[in-house]
């Protein structure tokens, strides 16, 4: 692809790196904020940069926040007796779009992937024991994506909750074997967080 402005090429460039964006749909996206007034443009930067540069997690779930404590954990609306345990921020925004869940949230950061260096303490496993020792907490749900990696972390963390009174369910298999949580589509996601099982009865724990 040529280019009469080096200015032009740098700015696709950078839009091409982000996720799915390919040169063609950034050489597109830039022609459009060639078009805008440039306090438009301005305005759209300045928010790219101050959101990357002042955005932080919440110290209780890990998701992300603008204080230390996210809106979602400090709601007194939402059931801090019920903690649902997902792999990544995304996992929390596909949930809370089916509105079908009002308890709390804990952001594990991944799953357990020895063939990708992932081990349990490259997430934020130990944080969510010490919370349980803490809050009032009564039932975990694990949302992990139902495949090999999300089973190994979903076992890993029952066995050491084994002396827990807490009581540990996972959302139903209503998604597929192999699938992401995240590209679930709502009516799916909200069905499988309403019929979830016992974690026992999924994975053998006894």
């Amino acid at each position: 692809m040529s280019f009469s402005s080096t200015l032009l090429e740098q700015a696709v460039n950078e839009f091409s790196k982000l996720p799915g964006i390919g040169k063609k749909t950034a050489l597109r996206l830039v022609l459009h904020l060639v078009k805008r007034p440039k306090e438009e443009v301005s305005l759209f930067s300045e928010t790219i940069a101050k959101m990357r540069s002042e955005i932080r997690f919440c110290s209780k779930c890990h998701n992300i926040s603008d204080q230390e404590i996210c809106n979602i954990c400090n709601n007194p609306s939402r059931k801090k007796e019920l903690v649902c345990v997902v792999e990544t921020i995304r996992d929390v925004i596909a949930i809370e779009s089916t509105q079908q869940f009002s308890g709390l949230y804990h952001v594990l950061g991944g799953v357990i992937s020895p063939l990708d260096g992932v081990g349990p303490d490259q997430l934020t496993i130990d944080s969510l024991l010490n919370r349980l020792k803490t809050d009032e907490v009564e039932e975990l749900i694990f949302a992990l994506s139902p495949n090999i990696q999300g089973d190994t972390t979903l076992y890993y963390i029952s066995k050491k909750l084994k002396e827990s009174s807490v009581k540990i369910t996972t959302i139903s298999r209503g998604i597929a074997f192999g699938g992401e949580l995240e590209y679930a589509d709502e009516m799916t996601l909200a069905r499988s967080i309403q019929n979830r099982q016992p974690v026992g009865s999924y994975i053998g724990v006894k």
